[in-house]
């Protein structure tokens, strides 16, 4: 059963925790954290993308920067920007999009869990890219941005946010920039704080990291590191957990996760159409935008059309987790045979395109020259990532896009 326990959090006073929260360091580059954060001091970019107080050009994995966000970090607390609360508390994070609202419980996930697979994953982790956010985490020795968990849902965890978020008033309640809201509870009773701690331990099985495997890695990676060289380790250090928000399954929506390719691996159009005819119904749809209806029907945009793609009968697996995907149909029906991409994660070939831009970037994308034939998916389910990350499967690459991103700022875990 999942260990899940409230943490003395670090955050900001009211007042400044709209000019404190950004979106997570991974969604963005340098020039582009640089931009988000220009005019706002207060902005925890300047931790979680140190790199742009330093000389532009700076490597983003030099000491340097590390060692800037150190800098940084220690002077957020000295100025009161970052302030720890006196006793462990849980913590309700909400966001709004689109006039819909998912509830998360903000505690503290085990170390232990994760390396006992009480908390699941269904994709691959790159070392490098553990490597960079188990150094930022060791030079600032906290979990500054939290990662997304799902849990299977809980009624009785319901109705204690419910209470909570309907009885008290929210500690932080802003629109940021992008028009998400966001909505920050401390459960202050003690009571409380315990039944949801005993709740996690007795009601959920596992957890599941729906975004952030590299964070959830690194925080985990460096807990043991600190258990191993700690002779006198008990284990209720604070190293020994990590900061996870934590929503029910059931309030989660995945949204569809697009590809684009640069050319037709030397085919004319009509050779292409006669190739997915083998495997797929081709319907014509014209210029207005068409979107996937269902799983294994595609939308594919080509010389200025758009075409629904239906997968026939045999083409995928619905006794397979990973074979009934549409990410999978498309990689092994058209990507790597048709058009000849034979390394998805490393191919110059093949860019991936979030469905929060829409389905009208793939367009643009097209249209501009940059990109020959675009493709459109439709959503993973919360059930089919769920059954793949049971039976210990792994997704193809770029196959889940969580909306909205958690913002960061809103608390931090320290880990002494």
């Amino acid at each position: 059963m999942a260990t899940v326990k409230p943490f003395r959090g670090l955050r900001p006073p009211a007042a400044l925790a709209s000019e404190i929260a950004c979106l997570p360091y991974d969604v963005m580059n340098s020039d582009e954290a640089a931009a988000m954060a220009r005019g706002r001091e207060k902005s925890l970019l300047h931790i979680t993308r140190s790199e742009i107080d330093l000389p532009e050009g700076t490597d983003v994995h030099s000491e340097e920067v590390y060692k800037k966000a150190l800098e940084n970090f220690i002077a957020w607390q000295k100025n009161g920007w970052l302030v720890q609360d006196d006793e462990p508390h849980f913590y309700i994070y909400a966001q709004t999009m689109d006039r819909r609202t998912q509830y998360g419980i903000v505690g503290a996930a085990s170390v232990e869990d994760y390396l006992q697979g009480v908390i699941r994953k269904h994709e691959l982790t790159r070392p490098d890219k553990e490597e960079d956010r188990m150094v930022h985490v060791r030079a600032s020795n906290a979990n500054i941005e939290p990662v997304f968990f799902a849990y299977p849902a809980v009624k009785e965890l319901d109705k204690i946010v419910s209470k909570v978020t309907g009885k008290q008033k929210a500690e932080y309640d802003f629109v940021a920039e992008d028009g998400i809201g966001h909505h920050f509870w401390v459960v202050r009773d003690k009571a409380t704080n315990e039944r949801i701690e005993k709740l996690f331990a007795e009601k959920v099985p596992f957890t599941y990291v729906a975004d952030g495997h590299h964070r959830t890695a690194a925080a985990a990676l460096v807990g043991k590191e600190k258990k191993d060289k700690n002779h006198y380790h008990r284990g209720d250090e604070e190293y020994n957990f990590f900061l996870a928000v934590h929503f029910p399954d059931n309030q989660l929506r995945i949204i569809d996760y697009n590809r684009v390719v640069k050319d037709l691996n030397g085919m004319s159009s009509a050779d292409f159409m006669s190739r997915l005819s083998e495997n797929f119904d081709v319907k014509e749809k014209g210029e207005k935008i068409y979107k996937p209806a269902r799983l294994h029907n595609f939308s594919m945009y080509l010389e200025g059309k758009w075409y629904s793609l239906t997968a026939r009968k045999g083409t995928f697996n619905d006794s397979d987790p990973i074979g009934v995907l549409d990410v999978t149909v498309l990689a092994e029906k058209v990507l790597i045979p048709v058009l000849d991409i034979q390394d998805l994660r490393r191919s110059k070939r093949i860019d991936f395109v979030g469905g929060i831009r829409g389905l009208g970037e793939l367009k643009r994308r097209v249209d501009s020259g940059e990109m020959k034939v675009a493709f459109a998916l439709y959503p993973v389910s919360m059930k089919q990532l769920i059954n793949i990350a049971d039976t210990g499967n792994i997704m193809p690459p770029k196959t889940t896009w969580f909306e909205p991103k958690l913002r960061s700022g809103l608390v931090i875990h320290k880990l002494d």
